[in-house]
């Protein structure tokens, strides 16, 4: 509530969407064990009945393989999307995010998806580019026979780029010179051959000679030259080798029979049962090839029983007035202290869940300063708010400053009820604060200016 000071307490919110129960008679569909962040894991059968997949609020279903996978939990939104990068590499951009709405029913509001856009700097300048500087002289030949070439260079030094920023072009020029003298080319072994392949692709076990293996190299890399003479390739052309580590003939492995089936997995919903078999009917022998396929099977199980949904706090209902109990005067504006209480609700809890942990009420002790005129001060600048609208045209962003009222110095401690000692006391209600006027203005002063580089919203954001 604004204008209330509550030293030292945190309010949690919780925001639950509660799901539709699905229809009588509704259409089989693919079930699965797992839905993560928008997808279906581990099918666990199909011609489901929606009604039996959805027992457990955990389970996921898709009504034929090509449609979205669909949650069984209530409808709920989902965690923000990282923000997307920045639309620009330097100077001001923006980037965005989005939230899917998730589950049977609809969550607050009626899109399925929430957009949230936002100013970014990646790099607060951007590049300026340099200048070469001249050429320098060209550099001698790179070689004393035949042709080579020579080579000159600059720098990017005038100017000197700026933030990042290059010279276009090369830092080097190369120019071919020429010797006029002939060089003499020695020869040179090209790259063996590969490998040519082994006489026979097993051995038998227990016979001494063993297959071979053959290759080659030409001296061609390069060919030795006539004129001037080049000397020859040094070394033989051909080699051979034994095939000493060929394997033993191999055995394919072939599958025993399955074996019988366990228990059903779960004891509410749908779960599975397995059954399984050993490839040693026979093993695979000497690199032979394994049995095809899993040696596990499972069948989904039905126990027709819903699984325990536990209870789930609302949020806290509003604070109660400020009153002093069995006090008939007024208690706003005075150091007079009071007492507020506030109610939340249990809800959800179904099929023998648990019950919600802590209490469904709450008590604090309050000062009144509803309506109570009170000498304000200017607040800091906010931060920037988000670009508005997310996907429309010229979106805006805004900040303020509000008129804050200035709270007496009571004392922010009292004596509990019973043996519960000192308790904190919160200041209560909506007071008039007066503040010098800024521009006008008394209690609040807004500055707008539009967000630049805007990203375009495409049809998948719709």
């Amino acid at each position: 509530m604004e204008g209330v000071k509550t030293p030292a307490l945190l309010l949690v919110t919780i925001w639950l969407c509660w799901a539709l129960a699905p229809p009588a008679g509704a259409e089989d569909v693919l079930c699965y064990e797992r839905f993560e962040t928008g997808s279906c894991q581990d099918l666990l059968g199909e011609g489901v009945a929606q009604e039996d997949c959805c027992l457990n609020p955990n389970y996921g279903y898709q009504l034929h393989p090509e449609a979205p996978c669909q949650s069984c939990r209530p409808a709920e939104w989902s965690a923000w999307t990282p923000w997307s990068s920045c639309s620009v590499s330097c100077g001001e951009g923006m980037r965005r995010r989005s939230q899917t709405c998730q589950g049977h029913g609809q969550c607050q509001g009626v899109q399925r998806r929430k957009w949230e856009t936002q100013a970014c700097s990646l790099k607060d300048c951007c590049p300026v580019m340099g200048g070469w500087s001249a050429w320098s002289p060209w550099s001698s030949c790179s070689v004393t026979c035949a042709q080579g070439v020579k080579q000159r260079v600059r720098n990017c030094t005038e100017p000197t780029p700026i933030c990042g920023g290059s010279c276009l072009g090369h830092n080097s020029e190369t120019l071919l010179c020429n010797t006029y003298k002939i060089c003499p080319t020695h020869g040179n072994w090209g790259n063996w051959e590969p490998w040519g392949p082994c006489s026979a692709t097993c051995s038998l076990e227990g016979v001494e000679r063993k297959p071979t293996q053959h290759r080659r190299r030409v001296c061609d890399s390069p060919a030795p030259s006539s004129i001037p003479p080049g000397l020859p390739c040094s070394g033989a052309s051909n080699e051979d080798r034994t095939c000493a580590l060929l394997p033993y003939c191999p055995v394919d492995g072939s599958w025993s029979n399955w074996q019988s089936s366990s228990p059903c997995s779960v004891t509410c919903g749908l779960g599975r049962t397995k059954e399984k078999r050993l490839c040693n009917n026979p093993a695979p022998q000497h690199g032979g090839k394994a049995c095809p396929g899993s040696d596990t099977r499972s069948q989904f199980c039905n126990t027709k029983i819903p699984c325990p949904v536990d209870g789930q706090w609302s949020e806290w209902g509003k604070w109660s007035e400020c009153l002093r109990p069995g006090y008939t005067g007024k208690i706003n504006c005075q150091e007079i202290v009071g007492q507020q209480k506030r109610n939340r609700t249990c809800k959800g809890r179904s099929h023998d869940g648990k019950r919600c942990e802590g209490s469904y009420i709450e008590f604090r002790s309050c000062y009144n300063m509803h309506l109570c005129i009170r000498e304000g001060q200017w607040s800091e600048w906010s931060s920037w708010g988000l670009c508005m609208p997310a996907c429309g045209e010229n979106p805006i962003k805004s900040r303020k400053r509000m008129c804050q009222p200035t709270y007496p110095n009571y004392s922010m401690v009292t004596q509990g009820v019973g043996n519960t000692g000192s308790v904190n006391v919160s200041f209560w209600g909506t007071p008039y604060p007066r503040c010098q006027p800024i521009n006008g203005q008394k209690k609040e002063v807004v500055e707008s200016e539009p967000c630049l580089n805007i990203l375009p919203c495409s049809e998948e954001y719709d």
